[in-house]
């Protein structure tokens, strides 16, 4: 399955990236990369709904802790919303649950923007 993105940059400096697909050692680069624009643009706050993403792999988690270590040395706030039972196993089994900002929506992340 090919990865697709849909961006949504809001006046109030507030971006979200939606995710369809899996994040994976092949589509994880592309994550990176819009990941990367994203940040460069210094909005306040990145919200990564990921919703529509049915399977991550150590490559895709590496991607967002990688957005996660770039949002701390920026001071813009990263969050993660709408994980998928998949997505939020893995983050469980890494035990990197406790260590993202997690919503269950995108709205929710907003707002505690």
């Amino acid at each position: 399955m090919s990865i697709e993105f849909d961006f949504q940059e809001g006046a109030d400096g507030v971006a979200t990236l939606t995710i369809r697909g899996d994040m994976d050692m092949n589509s994880s680069p592309e994550v990176r990369e819009k990941l990367t624009g994203m940040f460069e643009k210094n909005q306040k706050a990145i919200i990564i709904d990921l919703s529509a993403v049915p399977y991550i792999d150590s490559s895709g988690i590496a991607t967002l802790v990688e957005g996660l270590q770039w949002s701390h040395s920026s001071k813009n706030k990263f969050f993660l919303a709408g994980m998928t039972a998949g997505v939020k196993d893995v983050f469980e089994i890494a035990r990197l649950l406790p260590v993202f900002d997690t919503f269950d929506t995108p709205a929710d992340a907003l707002a505690g923007v």
